[in-house]
Parts: C-alpha cells; sequence; structure tokens
C-alpha cells in the first residue's frame, strides 16, 4: 500500500483534524484516509455514477419506463388512465 507524507499542514487544521480523529475513535491517520474516501471518487465509484445517470436521464426522457412497466406486468400511467375512462 503506497504511503503518503503531508508537510507544513497549519496548526489550526492539525488540530482540528485531531479533535475529529478524537471523536470517532480513530488515529489520526484512519480518520484521513476515511476522508480521502468519501471526498475522492475512485474509477469505480465514477463508472457506477455515470451508469445511475444514464439511467435517470432514460427515465427523464420516458424510453426506459413503458418497457420495465410492460415487462414486469405493472400498466404505466397511461395505460392506467385509459383502462380508467373506458369504464
Amino acid at each position: 500500500m503506497p504511503t503518503l507524507y503531508v508537510e507544513n499542514i497549519p496548526k489550526d487544521l492539525y488540530q482540528a483534524l485531531r479533535k475529529r480523529a478524537r471523536d470517532h475513535h480513530k488515529s489520526i491517520a484512519a480518520e484521513i484516509i476515511t476522508l480521502l474516501e468519501s471526498n475522492i471518487p475512485t474509477a469505480e465509484t465514477l463508472r457506477r455514477r455515470r451508469e445511475i445517470y444514464q439511467r435517470l436521464a432514460d427515465l427523464r426522457t420516458g424510453a426506459a419506463a413503458p418497457a420495465r412497466a410492460k415487462s414486469s406486468g405493472v400498466l404505466t400511467t397511461e395505460e392506467m388512465i385509459r383502462q380508467d375512462r373506458s369504464r
């Protein structure tokens, strides 16, 4: 596993980091890794986000909704309205 050294950290930032690590019952190194993991996306995370954004775009355009609804046996909103009107 690679090692990262950081020098010249401002005193107030270091104290805040130390307090945060203490509050979370972690070492400073473990707290820094947690912060990096939650704030810097990996290539896999970015790939999954792109897939989700594409699914959302498909849903917005209506391309995916009817196909999923019909394949699952659930009526689309349009089909429900038509059935209700024909009663």
